[in-house]
């Protein structure tokens, strides 16, 4: 944006803000460029003109927590410029990011002969600030707190439930060596066998995503083989569903993580099997080979997904359509597509259903 059109200025009188654009000077980052680090003693107030900068503060454990953000037409630094004590967080621009910087000590010259509703006005906006810095910082607190408690339930329910699998895989294993000749008893015991895989790699991936860490095992996959491989894991529930499923497209060879895809398509197809329910209910799968990208596409005949959702659908504990849903899965889903540097997204509404796209690199 113009630096005369920012929110900054409009508080002063035209000759304050004159002497205010004068004094600006513009400077471009790059990604990850740290604009101050905590603790400095500040210098300057900031204007964002263009791009992003991202607030943190260091941990306990010499990390740090994203505590605020400002964008375009926002200003920062201004507690620090009035108060004089040392910044209170890190600053750090992301890509392509221009800044405006007023020097404090000319800033505080000409506040000294400002009048008192320019005064009342940016202490309005400071305090405004404030409760929204804080309302974000305690939202992320409590997050990290529930995150933390997924994560122990997960790991005490898996440390319970593996003595019984692993019956449950040998007493299958012992079915097989027993009627060797039996193919569908064969058929039986390998899913069997799949499916108890399947359950403890769900378990392990809710505890990834609890800790923030989605490791990738890459290998070459064929997409539309692995969604007939889902199909053929889930072919009881898709069938009692009474739903039509559809599949098409191409079978592109991608290097990606398979069962942590299969666990995508596990979450995003059971979501809208069960939005549509079985009345003339549909589901439909196409697969796309683009120049650079492949492009799934899961488009469902569904109500849709509620407007006053649709905006944080892919946050953890934002649940629809699902009886007894944990609301993680859209976001365990995302996590995974932004780990193989793809991405996803979704349209909806009442009359045309929901279609959730990704789209993951060909080479990765």
């Amino acid at each position: 944006m113009d630096l005369q059109a920012h929110r900054f200025l409009s508080y002063f009188e035209p000759l304050q803000r004159s002497q205010l654009i004068d004094l600006a000077a513009l400077e471009e980052f790059t990604d990850q460029k740290i604009i101050f680090e905590e603790g400095e003693i500040p210098d300057s107030l900031y204007l964002v003109l263009v791009g992003q900068v991202v607030f943190s503060k260091r941990t306990l454990l010499n990390g740090y927590q994203e505590v605020a953000i400002a964008e375009v037409n926002d200003f920062f630094g201004e507690s620090g410029v009035l108060d004089g004590q040392p910044r209170s967080t890190r600053a750090t621009a992301t890509a392509g990011t221009t800044l405006a910087k007023i020097p404090r000590d000319r800033l505080m010259e000409i506040l000294d002969s400002v009048n008192g509703k320019v005064v009342l006005d940016l202490f309005r906006h400071i305090v405004q600030h404030l409760r929204f810095t804080t309302d974000r910082y305690v939202n992320l607190i409590v997050h990290r707190e529930k995150m933390s408690l997924v994560g122990e339930m997960v790991n005490t329910i898996v440390h319970d439930f593996r003595s019984p699998f692993t019956g449950i895989q040998l007493s299958s294993s012992m079915l097989k060596e027993l009627y060797p000749e039996d193919e569908e008893v064969q058929e039986w015991c390998d899913l069997i066998q799949a499916q108890i895989a399947r359950m403890l790699g769900m378990a392990d991936e809710v505890l990834a995503f609890a800790k923030g860490n989605a490791q990738l095992d890459k290998q070459p996959v064929g997409i539309l083989d692995l969604i007939h491989r889902y199909q053929k894991l889930n072919g009881i529930y898709i069938s009692s569903a009474q739903v039509e499923f559809v599949v098409a497209g191409d079978n592109p060879i991608v290097q990606v993580d398979e069962n942590k895809l299969l666990r995508v398509f596990q979450n995003l197809i059971g979501n809208a099997i069960e939005a549509v329910g079985s009345q003339d209910g549909r589901v439909e799968i196409n697969v796309q080979t683009l120049e650079d990208q492949v492009e799934i596409q899961i488009k469902d005949n569904g109500p849709g997904i509620p407007l006053h959702l649709q905006a944080n659908l892919f946050e953890p504990f934002v649940t629809y359509g699902k009886r007894g849903g944990t609301g993680l899965g859209t976001a365990i889903a995302k996590s995974i597509i932004d780990a193989h540097k793809g991405n996803i997204s979704f349209t909806s509404s009442a009359q045309q259903g929901t279609t959730f796209r990704i789209l993951l690199p060909r080479e990765s």
